[in-house]
């Protein structure tokens, strides 16, 4: 909606790993590129997780997260911070695995946070060896 825009693409993003290093194909840029066809992929392991940087301070209102089916996880933490201070745990957030083979897009309303950094963790992945498949990451307030 108008009144509330993506806050979360262009701005620098790190992730916790990408599947067999290939960047490329897996990278995280695709989780912004809003492409049916290409997402990140993460590498094996517990606790995954995506960190944005925002360029100016952002009030979040909303996180939308697209996973496959099979390789999403069952809980999100989400932590945020203001510039210079540590990360603070802003809410639990719990995805529905929809099935194995369809993409699960999950919305969630969050407190209105005003932050410059926000931590996604992806706590309880619901593929075997951690993976973490995301197509389409969207972060959308205000920027202040």
């Amino acid at each position: 909606s108008p009144s509330c825009p993506r806050v979360g693409g262009a701005c620098p993003c790190r992730v916790s790993s990408v599947l067999n290093r290939d960047v490329k194909q897996f990278g995280k840029k695709h989780m912004f590129d809003t492409s049916e066809e290409t997402c990140w992929n993460s590498d094996q392991g517990t606790c995954q997780w995506v960190t944005l940087d925002f360029p100016r301070t952002v009030k979040v209102s909303q996180l939308h997260i697209q996973f496959q089916g099979g390789f999403s996880s069952r809980l999100c933490t989400l932590e945020g911070c203001r510039a210079g201070e540590g990360l603070v745990k802003i809410a639990d957030l719990y995805p529905e695995d929809i099935n194995a083979m369809q993409i699960s897009f999950a919305a969630f309303q969050v407190e209105e946070t005003v932050l410059d950094k926000l931590k996604i963790t992806f706590e309880n992945s619901t593929d075997f060896f951690g993976r973490i498949v995301v197509y389409h990451l969207g972060v959308l307030g205000e920027r202040l």
